[in-house]
């Protein structure tokens, strides 16, 4: 018999990944469990028109609902949101409900979705705390928002190892920065999502 694991107050998952991100992805979110008690923000560097198929496959693979966020969408646990690709994502507060917005702002950090808009966007949510999954990807996006983040919520940082990367960039940043507070292969990082967060 499953042991059900209780969490006290509400949170979220915010994951940013690059290179080599939905390959990690597709080890990463169908180990999650269907009753995660939060709602997993996803922020993946892909181009328009790409991010469809990886949301299908992704929730094709997992317990969890994913699909890619769309404009408006009301934030659930136990459902995952894949940026749409080509668009920054951010989770604001619309009555009293946290919900999914894009933004057509240029590149940041070179690219577009970046995960800086979607962990700076979280400061100001209902979310009272916030773990935050740094994965495979070069260049730094994520250190910033999560620093900036830090600064108003409760958080904690997992970043992928340099050993299981395709390109040890951006978790390396986050490590570099001294954000990261655990640093794990990525065949350990959905439990350590599940212990911190719990199930429903």
């Amino acid at each position: 018999m499953r042991m059900s694991v209780k969490s006290t107050g509400s949170k979220a998952v915010a994951i940013a990944s690059s290179t080599g991100g939905p390959k990690a992805l597709q080890s990463l979110i169908p180990f999650l469990p269907a009753e995660l008690d939060a709602p997993v923000f996803i922020v993946q560097h892909m181009p328009a028109g790409f991010t469809e198929a990886l949301s299908i496959r992704l929730d094709q693979l997992s317990g969890l609902s994913v699909k890619e966020a769309a404009e408006g969408d009301v934030a659930e646990k136990g459902h995952a949101y894949l940026a749409r690709g080509g668009r920054h994502m951010e989770i604001r507060k619309k009555a009293g409900k946290e919900t999914l917005h894009y933004m057509d702002e240029p590149p940041r950090e070179g690219v577009r979705p970046c995960a800086n808009y979607m962990y700076e966007s979280l400061m100001d949510s209902n979310y009272d705390e916030i773990i935050c999954v740094v994965l495979t990807g070069m260049g730094a996006d994520g250190t910033e928002g999560i620093r900036h983040l830090k600064e108003k919520k409760k958080v904690t940082v997992i970043a992928q190892d340099e050993e299981t990367c395709t390109v040890y960039g951006m978790p390396k940043s986050v490590a570099q920065a001294q954000l990261a507070d655990k640093i794990l292969p990525l065949t350990q990082i959905a439990s350590e999502i599940t212990k911190n967060v719990g199930v429903i």
